[in-house]
């Protein structure tokens, strides 16, 4: 467990950095192909489905990395 939280904990401190320094690098997501923005003139609604399963897919594969084995 304590592996776990130091690797979430880098990861964010990472993603942290680029977003402080680096803008730009960040700027594709929540705008992927299959996120669904619907936007009236006093309603918008932002559904980020495709940028939740990449999230999904990475955190994944970091628990089978840094999860051991059982």
């Amino acid at each position: 467990m304590g592996k776990t939280l130091i690797v979430i904990g880098l990861v964010l401190v990472g993603l942290g950095v680029l977003w402080v320094y680096f803008p730009k690098a960040l700027s594709w997501f929540g705008h992927l192909p299959g996120d669904i923005r619907y936007k009236s003139d006093n309603v918008t609604v932002f559904v980020p489905i495709t940028s939740m399963i990449v999230v999904s897919v990475v955190l994944s594969l970091l628990a089978r990395l840094f999860g051991g084995s059982r």
